[in-house]
């Protein structure tokens, strides 16, 4: 949605999708929205309880099939696994996804892993064309303004009809990271590897490059926490271009920095307006 910036400004119901790199602020800035009223879209909770829950639960119950007496209270209805995944609490989809290497050290085959990648692009998608049925239920609720907090994959969908969709319902609001938040991320993702979403052809090729440079035969001997670690500077510079088209496309560009100095829902417009006139301006 592109906007003048005085049309943003006096709009009675502003709806935006924040993007960019995991850290960078697109949750903390949701709080503060939601704090003020707007309704908060949490794009990975929605993947997790609408399109990934079954998985979830289904990949919890496989791991304790081999123990009998957890099995049979499992089969009696005894218990019942429950996905508690919150906007605050992500860590079952993360765990769902998983990361790709040695079995004994929680890594998950090839293809294990490919099925998984490819149920959460999938529920990625859909969780975007969801947006505008969204925006109408927070209108129902009384919110007048509406924020789309995006996952940090967001750039890799390679779905130009989600992002033409929240583009015609949302002003996009790319998080540019500056140089020092790109040394901070990555260190800081070295030190503690996450699981991470890749796109199909760049997972092959680095994957691949990191088996070859290790002297290793078998996706099995891969260390799951060096592999996230060493590949995660390569993704990340490999998104900055992809980030960098759906803003000039469709949407805006604020910096990192000035992200941080939002304290509150009028700051945050007002950096988004000055975003707009510098658009303009060009």
């Amino acid at each position: 949605m592109k906007l003048a910036a005085q049309d943003f400004l006096t709009q009675q119901n502003k709806s935006i999708t924040l993007m960019g790199m995991s850290g960078l602020g697109k949750t903390t800035l949701s709080e503060i929205l939601a704090h003020a009223g707007w309704y908060h879209y949490s794009a990975d909770y929605r993947i997790g309880t609408a399109y990934l829950n079954d998985p979830i639960i289904a990949q919890l119950r496989e791991e304790v099939e081999n123990i009998p007496a957890v099995s049979d209270l499992l089969d009696s209805g005894t218990i019942k696994f429950q996905n508690n995944i919150s906007i605050d609490n992500l860590k079952p989809l993360s765990t769902f996804i998983g990361k790709i290497g040695n079995p004994e050290q929680g890594g998950l085959s090839l293809e294990e892993f490919k099925k998984r990648q490819a149920l959460y692009l999938q529920g990625e998608i859909a969780a975007m064309h969801d947006v505008p049925s969204f925006i109408l239920k927070a209108k129902s609720q009384g919110h007048a303004h509406f924020v789309n907090d995006s996952t940090g994959s967001l750039c890799e969908l390679g779905n130009e009809s989600a992002y033409k969709t929240i583009a015609e319902h949302s002003v996009l609001i790319y998080i540019k990271a500056t140089r020092a938040d790109e040394e901070e991320l990555i260190a800081r993702a070295q030190a503690y590897p996450k699981p991470l979403y890749f796109g199909a052809a760049f997972l092959e090729e680095k994957l691949a490059e990191y088996m070859r440079a290790n002297g290793l035969d078998y996706v099995a001997l891969v260390d799951p926490d060096d592999f996230a670690s060493w590949v995660f500077p390569e993704l990340f510079r490999s998104r900055l271009p992809k980030y960098d088209y759906l803003a000039k496309t469709y949407g805006y560009t604020i910096s990192a920095d000035d992200a941080r100095q939002v304290k509150t829902a009028d700051d945050l417009n007002n950096l988004i307006a000055s975003a707009m006139k510098l658009q303009e301006a060009a």
